[in-house]
């Protein structure tokens, strides 16, 4: 009598086990996906609808969530990226609060695009308010953590795709950064292709709307005057600001991540035009194996 239930218990067992499995991997991000890192200060991290130490909550709907945005939080934890995406991460000292960046448009737009061919976007906030250029050298703790969570975050598959730079508002205030930044800047590119093992890694700076000091174009022109391979830049400058001098709003961070999507696309556009056919560099490669 209990074999015709047989089936039945067996049909059981699976379903539980399809389920058990399934939540086991629910944590486990895709392979498939482009991670970019997000450095700098406030203005990347975000201050978009920020007033005194209180964010109003409002996220536009080019930030909007998605399934196929990503986010590594601080413990290093994949998740659905929602804004404040550098939440637990800009922390900081005081009252400090995070509101809406650049970082979920620009996932968004790219996503739009379609040319990531079915990838998911992997975002790594690794922006720190107030910090001067001095602060991310190699060696520093700013430093260290943002390499150790770019390099978390292609160990379950993956690729980075560009490191997302803004930052030098504090290095405004003395001349001394200011007359360094250029100098500063090019050693972090170089350190960390190096440290990350990709020379040709691609970075997006971008070129400050606002300064807390009174060297803000000497900053600027330090940054528009970087000569480094596959180092783009991206003008703030003339965005509209939260509160009146330093933070961009909402609506700016929104336009500036459509920006810098539209920077990232043009570089792998153009980076796609220069190489040969798939079919051509095998033919390249056989050639001179023979020859």
């Amino acid at each position: 009598m209990l074999l015709p239930r047989l089936p039945v218990l067996f049909l059981l067992v699976a379903s539980a086990g399809r389920l058990f499995f399934r939540d086991a991997r629910a944590d486990v991000p895709p392979s498939n996906k482009v991670v970019f890192v997000l450095a700098g200060q406030s203005n990347m991290a975000g201050r978009g609808g920020v007033t005194g130490a209180r964010w109003d909550g409002v996220v536009p709907p080019d930030s909007a969530p998605s399934p196929s945005v990503l986010r590594l939080t601080a413990d290093l934890r994949w998740e659905e990226a929602r804004e404040p995406l550098h939440q637990g991460i800009d922390v900081g000292g005081g009252n400090r609060a995070v509101g809406v960046g650049p970082g979920m448009a620009f996932a968004n737009a790219v996503l739009r695009s379609g040319r990531l061919d079915g990838a998911a976007v992997g975002l790594v906030p690794c922006a720190v308010g107030g910090t001067r250029m001095a602060e991310w050298g190699k060696g520093s703790e700013l430093y260290g953590d943002m390499v150790r969570r770019a390099r978390v975050a292609v160990e379950t598959g993956g690729r980075i795709g560009a490191v997302l730079w803004y930052q030098g508002e504090s290095d405004t205030v003395r001349w001394a950064d200011a007359n360094s930044y250029g100098r500063r800047m090019a050693m972090l590119v170089r350190d960390l292709r190096a440290d990350l093992a990709m020379p040709h890694l691609l970075l997006i700076q971008v070129g400050l709307a606002s300064g807390l000091g009174q060297y803000t174009e000497v900053v600027r022109e330090a940054q528009k005057g970087l000569r480094l391979h596959n180092v783009r830049f991206v003008d703030a400058m003339g965005l509209p600001f939260q509160d009146g001098h330093l933070h961009l709003n909402t609506q700016a961070q929104v336009q500036l991540g459509h920006m810098l999507a539209q920077s990232y696309l043009d570089y792998g556009h153009a980076h796609s035009r220069t190489r040969a056919p798939w079919w051509l560099q095998i033919m390249l490669a056989c050639c001179f194996v023979f020859l």
